[in-house]
C-alpha cells in the first residue's frame, strides 16, 4: 500500500481524550474526571498556540521546527515524564520528517552525547574531505541540544551544567517545559503535543519529504 501522509496532531489528540475518559470509567486508568478534563484543556491550549494560523514568533511548534531545521537534535530530558516525551520525540521525528533525533536522560546524556558536540556534527564542523565537490550534496546536520523538563529546574538539576556544556562547544540550545503547576499527565501532553506539531511543520517544510 502507498504511504499515507502524516496526520495533523490535533486529529490524534481529539480522539485520545474520549478514549482516556472511557478508560477511566471502565476502571482501566487511575485518573479522575478532573485530571482527564485538565488533560483535554491542556491539549486544546497546545493546539491553539501551535495551530497553522498562529505566527511563528508566538507559536512554539513553528519556533521549534525552525530551530531544528538542519539540526541533529540531542534530546536531553530531566525527569521521568520528560524522558518518555523525549523518546516519543525521537520516534516521531524519524517517522514524519525522517530526521534522526537522539534521546538521553540527564545527567548521563552529557557523557553519552558529549562526543557529538565536538565531532563531525559539531557547529561549523566539516566531517568530510575538504576538496570534494559538494554542489549536489545536502547540507550537513549539526547538533542542537533540546532540554526537556517536566517542571522548573530544582537545586539538583543538571540543566545549568547541560547548558554550559553545549554553549562551551558553540552548540545552540532549545528548551521546553510545560506550564508551571502542571500535573504529570498535563506535562506529558504538552511536551508530546508540541513535538508532534513541530514534526509536522518540519515535514511540510522539507522539499525532500514525500509529504511536502
Amino acid at each position: 500500500a502507498p504511504p499515507q501522509p502524516p496526520t495533523a496532531p490535533g486529529t490524534l489528540w481529539a480522539g485520545l481524550t474520549p478514549l482516556l475518559l472511557l478508560g477511566d470509567k471502565l476502571g482501566l486508568l487511575q485518573a479522575g474526571q478532573s485530571a482527564l478534563q485538565a488533560l483535554a484543556d491542556r491539549l486544546d491550549e497546545v493546539a491553539e498556540r501551535c495551530g497553522p494560523a498562529i505566527a511563528p514568533y508566538s507559536n512554539p511548534g513553528k519556533t521549534l521546527a525552525a530551530e531544528l531545521a538542519g539540526a541533529l537534535p540531542l534530546l536531553w530530558s530531566e525527569g521521568a515524564v520528560a524522558a518518555v516525551a523525549a523518546r516519543h520525540w525521537s520516534v516521531t521525528f524519524a517517522a514524519l520528517p525522517g530526521r534522526p533525533a537522539l534521546a538521553a536522560e540527564l545527567p548521563e546524556a552529557m557523557t553519552a552525547h558529549g562526543a557529538l558536540l565536538a565531532g563531525g556534527f559539531a557547529a561549523g564542523a566539516d566531517p568530510g574531505d575538504f576538496f570534494r565537490d559538494r554542489v549536489e550534496e545536502p547540507e550537513a546536520l549539526h547538533t542542537r541540544v533540546v532540554l526537556l523538563r517536566e517542571g522548573p529546574p530544582g537545586g539538583d538539576s543538571a540543566t545549568v551544567a547541560a547548558r554550559d556544556l553545549a554553549y562551551g562547544h558553540d552548540t545552540p540550545v532549545s528548551e521546553l517545559e510545560p506550564a508551571e503547576g502542571s500535573s504529570p499527565l498535563e506535562a506529558a501532553a504538552e511536551l508530546i503535543a508540541t513535538a508532534d506539531f513541530a514534526a509536522v511543520y518540519l515535514t511540510l517544510a522539507d522539499s525532500d519529504s514525500p509529504w511536502a
